[in-house]
């Protein structure tokens, strides 16, 4: 039997524990050592309770979430980013990939620079023996480099043996310092105990934001997927245990911190713990040297896996450097050159020695990363795709509470910071994009919530879907047309009705039984014809309909739901002006659209190019009673496009002398009642001597008009037929308006 490539791998690789510890040898790092006595007298002892309390309302769901993700799909190398990739698509997954790691690899300096302060007697008997200053460089750049080595020379293997030997030094020196006794002061103001009776609130977040970084470490063994034997049984387990653990330590060490020392000694001294515990002087300097080599060691195990994963993607837009940070070495598939590449941006941060200015941002991309993975967990839930079966199971207010709390706790650190962190994400992303444009976008994310949110709407909106002669009228327009390729005009008169007050499915027609040659042309057509829609300003829904006839695919299209959640009211025909035998047969089927007391218009398109800045001409006469509300709104909504905006509506309303008026009070009641939005200057009253036309009336005014709006009567088709609408030759386009009941303007 042959195994499959990678097989020796899986089954060569790690357990649960390194998971384990490389999150706990995280969690308990510099900030444990260094903050935590500041913590406790900024804030007391229940603040400092509270802070990790938030921590881990963020940490604990992004837990469940990551447990829930690997044990839905088998995940492979880049721990975080996999899961993210995998789910949002190559688009988000490398943006968020991308910060996630330069998170990770700025980490790397951060606890290297932490570890100098291991040395802090050193400095202090160099400056008294010598009177300057030695740099802290000369201690942490030799230790990044002793640590390169052993990484690039012994690997992986190497890395997970010093993380079980350092967190055994960790806890037996948190074991010491839980045995030390309290620091002993004849000032009454230096007795320990006094910290449990205040709560400082005003400084809560400028201390939780130090305090944060303690949390980030929860997730740092997820980035030894690609190691792992069984990644959905190890990440789980190794990393709510090292979450729940490290929790439970935090507790316990901040009591014993409130109870050991005052509030001014817990200010004055960074290294507290050193005071308290048994042997301190040596002991909390050995552990908190052991925490920051380990973070500092589980930071480059993570950081070149999580940049391998990208690179093999080829998911940035540079090829070269996709193709040499994705090779391997050896059975492990050892991440060398991304090693080499991460340790080369890591040795930069620590030469600078300040980092300050960029922990803030880089504490942001954690927040937006768990924010991210408990985002994914809350969409699956709440999409229910059919492939979401995880075997570990969170609960999406788990969830949905921890992305909500990731996103607020970044604006109350620092909204800058937020905001800067999500347009350097926001700029990545449209770089990403624009290199992979075929990948999966920004859409997918929400895909599936979208699905059941139309859903919920469309069997609620059913449910309560009203009486329409009571509520305000709006268009819901289905057109059909097998010239969607030579008449762009019809497609932009959809577009104009659907932008913002109504709603438009236009299907373009194949005359044909269906067949798999058939459905493959529409297919194709259907691509075609979304591809060219694709504009900011089009609302348009666009599908197709095969069916043998003309008047069979007209009664399946009226009879055809809404994916509006309204009922279709309105059928849009049109025509070519210079094909005018077209008419007849919509002429043929206007009373089948009647049938369903649809509202029905015709476009009549011409050749010639629309001038918007001509504006709209609607033509109003006393015999259009119930066409006069409809083809006013129709200007209104149709002028409501940007494509119109600098154009304007004209009204002209044509009546006989003795009608004049009166008809101008009528008009002067609707405009100060505010029913018809329009002065009366852009009114124009035309008085009929009986000498003319009304065609020729019409053709003499609106020759230049970019649309010119008329209503038409059932009556008047039976009497003049197609020669009613064969009969402006002279105008541009027009649209023939027939309402199956009079609208009301509100």
């Amino acid at each position: 039997m042959v195994k499959a490539k990678g097989a020796d791998n899986r089954a060569n690789g790690f357990g649960t524990g390194p998971v384990f510890f490389t999150a706990i040898s995280t969690i308990l790092g510099a900030i444990l050592f260094l903050r935590f006595g500041f913590a406790v007298g900024m804030l007391g002892f229940w603040g400092a309770i509270f802070i990790i309390l938030l921590g881990h309302l963020i940490t604990i769901p992004t837990a469940l979430a990551i447990s829930e993700l690997a044990t839905n799909t088998r995940v492979e190398g880049g721990g975080e980013y996999f899961i993210i990739s995998r789910s949002f698509g190559l688009k988000i997954g490398t943006t968020i990939g991308v910060a996630l790691y330069l998170s990770q690899t700025v980490g790397v300096a951060f606890y290297i620079v932490a570890f100098t302060e291991a040395f802090e007697p050193l400095f202090f008997w160099w400056q008294n023996n010598f009177g300057w200053d030695l740099p802290r460089q000369a201690i942490s750049i030799p230790a990044l480099a002793i640590l390169a080595f052993l990484i690039l020379r012994k690997g992986s293997g190497m890395g997970v043996k010093a993380l079980i030997i350092v967190t055994v030094i960790l806890f037996g020196v948190i074991l010491l310092f839980f045995l030390g006794k309290p620091i002993e002061s004849e000032e009454a103001l230096r007795q320990p105990g006094n910290n449990f009776g205040f709560f400082n609130q005003s400084n809560f977040f400028m201390v939780f934001a130090i305090c944060f970084p303690a949390f980030t470490g929860m997730t740092a063994g997820v980035g030894l997927s690609g190691d792992l034997r069984n990644p959905a049984k190890s990440i789980p387990l190794g990393t709510l245990s090292a979450t729940f653990v490290g929790m439970i330590v935090y507790v316990f060490i901040v009591w014993k911190l409130s109870v050991s020392a005052s509030q001014a000694d817990l200010l004055e001294h960074q290294l507290i713990m050193s005071n308290i515990a048994l042997g301190g002087a040596l002991i909390i300097p050995l552990g908190l040297a052991a925490s920051t080599a380990s973070s500092a060691l589980g930071s480059i195990l993570v950081a070149p896996r999580t940049l391998q994963a990208i690179a093999a993607d080829r998911s940035l837009p540079l090829r070269r450097f996709n193709i040499l940070m994705s090779r391997a070495k050896g059975n492990n598939r050892e991440p060398v050159n991304a090693t080499i590449f991460t340790l080369i941006v890591a040795f930069i941060f620590v030469a600078i020695g300040n980092v300050n200015m960029v922990a803030g941002v880089i504490s942001m991309f954690f927040l937006i990363t768990y924010g991210s993975l408990c985002l994914i967990s809350f969409l699956n839930h709440f999409g229910s795709p059919p492939s979401y079966r995880p075997r570990f199971k969170s609960r999406w207010y788990f969830s949905l509470a921890g992305f909500l709390l990731s996103v607020w706790v970044m604006f109350q650190i620092s909204p800058v910071y937020t905001i800067a962190s999500y347009m350097i994400i926001i700029i990545l992303y449209l770089i990403i994009e624009h290199y992979n444009k075929e990948q999966k976008g920004v859409v997918n994310i929400f895909k599936g919530a979208l699905f059941q949110v139309n859903r919920a709407i469309q069997v609620y909106m059913q449910k309560n879907y009203g009486d329409p002669d009571k509520e305000e009228w709006r268009p819901a327009a289905v057109c059909i047309s097998s010239h969607s390729f030579e008449r762009e005009k019809v497609l932009n008169l959809m577009k104009w009705v659907s932008y913002k007050h109504g709603f438009g499915t236009y299907f373009h027609f194949i005359e044909g039984y269906y067949s798999k040659q058939t459905f493959n042309e529409s297919q194709q057509i259907l691509a075609e014809l979304i591809d060219l829609q694709k504009e900011e300003n089009n609302a348009l829904y666009i599908d197709t309909m095969i069916s043998p006839s003309y008047t069979s695919a007209i009664a399946q299209v009226i009879q055809a739901p809404s994916i509006s959640g309204m009922e279709n009211n309105m059928v849009l025909f049109e025509f070519d002006k210079d094909e005018p035998q077209e008419i007849e047969r919509i002429i043929d089927n206007i009373k089948l659209t009647k049938a369903g007391n649809f509202d029905v218009c015709i476009f009549a398109g011409s050749k010639v190019a629309i001038k918007y800045i001509n504006g709209i001409h609607v033509w109003i006469r006393a015999t259009d009673i119930n066409n006069t509300n409809l083809m006013i709104l129709l200007g209104y909504i149709i002028l409501a496009h940007p494509d119109w905006r600098k154009s304007f509506i004209k009204i002209f309303s044509i009546c006989s002398p003795q009608n004049t008026d009166s008809t101008r009070e009528e008009l002067l009641e609707l405009i100060q009642a505010g029913r018809l939005p329009i002065t009366l200057t852009n009114i124009e009253i035309i008085t009929s001597e009986g000498n003319q036309s009304i065609s020729e009336i019409i053709s003499e005014r609106s020759k230049n008009a970019a649309l010119t709006i008329m209503g038409f009567r059932d009556e008047k088709i039976k009497d003049v037929g197609s020669g009613f609408f064969n009969g402006f030759n002279e105008l541009g386009d027009i649209l023939f308006v027939n309402a199956s009941k009079s609208k009301e303007i509100k």
